[in-house]
């Protein structure tokens, strides 16, 4: 029988939608994070010059010197901080990164935080480590931004670790340098481990990001080049450790990962060292597609209540229409557009459906046109 822990882990309505949407001709996917552009050149070149040269054996866990000194580069221009390398954990994507966090820094039965709208795949890594759920609500009047007086209603003594995520999934929402500072300052309070998790940086238009590195050593920080470089299928992402932690994460991913793929390793310091200069269009495209959204949903009586600042999400409040699940399969079934179900990102977003606007403009416009055409029918 399966173990109590495999059970409990519930499934990704995400990838379900995509399973059932991948059945189907002519769907236009706006269930998964799925970036429309391709990768930075240079990185395909790397990896494939790597694979060329016989460069697929094993590397240290830890990852290239090489790239964990490119990633440390990274948070020195980006943000203006010291990361030596030798806090730097590469992992073959940012999922395990978190498990490591989750499994290095929460005992059997401790509190970990979480907003509520959240990552739907968080409580289920929390699950894994043993560890107990509990949430921050979230205000769409607030603009779904976390508030410190929120955190200091749940955070104490007893709380493990809380894990943030700026820009958020699925809210788009982005959380200002002070309040991640007075995170910080609840954190060292109540000595809770923070885990931050930074894999939608670079995709903020309409605000600034902040690293919480900015605001101390002592956290952990998930990344990858899944979402600003395109390359999700190339799974490549890395953990900072705090300093008292780096050993004992070390040891978890080399029992459970043993390392990432080495020409995979090439592809992304590629990446990293071109720079992300060309992500100013990206960003101009994912503002567009986001304001034709919010204009469709007003037009549609899908009250949002908030405007989304960055990542490439929104959610459209569709309790009007019924059950999200059900109303997601007529979607997916009547127009053709597919959407996941709020309700996988805890109870704060029950009403809705997440849509993303990684997808193209033209796509996100026949996605319009297609509901746009279906409530026509459905409402008179």
């Amino acid at each position: 029988m399966p173990s109590e822990r495999a059970t409990d882990t519930t499934p990704f309505a995400a990838m379900d939608v995509l399973e059932r949407a991948s059945e189907r001709d002519g769907v236009v996917h706006m269930e998964v994070g799925e970036p429309d552009f391709r990768p930075p050149e240079a990185a395909t070149e790397a990896a494939v010059a790597a694979l060329r040269a016989g460069d697929d054996d094993y590397t240290s866990s830890r990852g290239t010197a090489s790239l964990r000194d490119a990633i440390s580069e990274h948070y020195a221009d980006t943000y203006g901080v010291d990361v030596p390398a030798e806090r730097i954990i590469v992992t073959p994507g940012s999922s395990p990164a978190l498990l490591l966090a989750m499994l290095s820094s929460v005992e059997p039965g401790e509190e970990v935080v979480l907003t509520n709208p959240h990552y739907a795949c968080y409580p289920n890594f929390v699950r894994l480590a043993d560890g107990r759920v509990s949430t921050v609500d979230l205000d769409p009047e607030d603009g779904f931004e976390p508030s410190v007086s929120a955190y200091e209603a749940v955070v104490d003594d007893d709380t493990a670790a809380m894990l943030l995520n700026s820009p958020a999934n699925p809210t788009g929402a982005v959380t200002s340098g002070d309040t991640l500072a007075g995170l910080v300052d609840l954190a060292e309070r109540t000595d809770t481990t923070v885990v931050s998790d930074e894999v939608y940086h670079g995709l903020a238009f309409d605000a600034e990001e902040h690293s919480v590195l900015e605001y101390t050593d002592d956290a952990f920080v998930l990344d990858g080049v899944s979402k600003r470089y395109g390359m999700t299928g190339w799974r490549l992402g890395w953990v900072v450790c705090p300093p008292s932690h780096v050993e004992a994460v070390n040891r978890i991913a080399q029992n459970a990962l043993i390392c990432a793929p080495s020409f995979v390793q090439a592809g992304a310091e590629a990446a990293i060292r071109g720079g992300t200069d060309w992500l100013d269009d990206v960003r101009e495209d994912y503002a567009e597609r986001r304001d034709l959204l919010l204009e469709a949903a007003e037009r549609w009586g899908f009250d949002l209540g908030y405007t989304p600042e960055g990542a490439y999400y929104l959610l459209l409040d569709v309790s009007e229409l019924g059950d999200a699940f059900d109303v997601a399969d007529v979607f997916l079934e009547d127009a053709g557009v597919a959407m996941t179900p709020g309700p996988d990102f805890g109870e704060g977003a029950t009403d809705y459906l997440r849509a993303s606007f990684a997808t193209s403009t033209e796509d996100v416009r026949e996605a319009i046109e297609r509901i746009d055409a279906l409530l026509a029918t459905t409402t008179t």
